[in-house]
This record gives C-alpha cells, sequence and structure tokens, in this order.
C-alpha cells in the first residue's frame, strides 16, 4: 500500500454535525450539488453514510448507499477537489464493498454522469460493467439533462 493511503486517516459514520464540512464539499466538488435536505433525509432514513477523515479530523470525503434485497446502490461518493488523484475514492469504494459483503448484498450499483470521465474511468479500472443508460437522470446547465451511466459491480468477484 501506498504512503497516500496509509495517510488518508479513518472512516467514520456520517452525523448531522458532519453537515456542513460535508455540504461544502459537495458544493465546490458539482455544479449541481446535494442540499443539505438530500442528506438529511439520508440519513434519517437510514441509509449508509460515512466520511473519510484526514489530519486533524477534517472530512475530505463521504459516501452514501442504500441497501435493497441482496444488493447496495452507491447514491453518492465525493471527494474534496484538493484531495482527488490520492487513491481516496478506491479506499472509499474499498469500504462501501466490504459492507456489501458483511450485508450479503451481491451487485452494487451507480449512476454516473455521463461527461464524468474521470469517475466513469475509476469505476471501470474497479471492476464495474456499463450496463445501460438513465435518459435525463441529471440536471444540467440551461434547464438541460444529462444522461447517467448505470454501473453495476459483483462483490462476489471484486
Amino acid at each position: 500500500m501506498n504512503a497516500v493511503l496509509r495517510d488518508a486517516g479513518k472512516l467514520v459514520p456520517m452525523t448531522v454535525g458532519d453537515l456542513d464540512a460535508v455540504t461544502s464539499i459537495e458544493a465546490s466538488a458539482y455544479p449541481f450539488p446535494w442540499s443539505r435536505g438530500n442528506f438529511i433525509d439520508s440519513l434519517a432514513a437510514g441509509y449508509t453514510a460515512h466520511i473519510l477523515l484526514a489530519d486533524r479530523h477534517r472530512t475530505i470525503g463521504y459516501f452514501i448507499a442504500m441497501e435493497g434485497v441482496d444488493e447496495m446502490h452507491l447514491l453518492n461518493l465525493t471527494v474534496a477537489p484538493a484531495e482527488q488523484r490520492r487513491g481516496h475514492a478506491r479506499r472509499m469504494l474499498d469500504a462501501v464493498v466490504a459492507l456489501c459483503r458483511e450485508r450479503g448484498a451481491r451487485q452494487l450499483w451507480l449512476e454516473v454522469r455521463e461527461s464524468n470521465a474521470r469517475a466513469r474511468a475509476l469505476y471501470l479500472r474497479y471492476g464495474f460493467k456499463h450496463i445501460g443508460v438513465r435518459r435525463g437522470y441529471y440536471p444540467a446547465t440551461g434547464g438541460q439533462r444529462e444522461d447517467a451511466a448505470v454501473m453495476s459491480l459483483d462483490v462476489a468477484v471484486a
């Protein structure tokens, strides 16, 4: 394991008290960020939510996943822009896959913007397969909509 991952900090469950840091990262990472209410609703629904802490307990990333029957759906995985390309997303994916296995999920699903080439490439390198497209899934500039690539990972072999 490289030094970047060894020093990445730890994953801890997300709480409402973490939402100032989480929503700040969300707003800096996306042109159409989740709202504070989206995060509150996810926590209230009991979705699996963790933050990635770095030195001095600074939040540098997070993920939220929803459990289903024999599957998990990754709803949001974000790394602060200043912390990207350091292995943090992969570390969080490893944690999500471990949670899938602990809870008996066989498949991990996600949607990602078609325009998010870096994220799509990460997921493909990780072993996700492109399954299909959700037309007009995401909001886009000028009142337009953007397609989402639907991807799936067989966690039994990941």
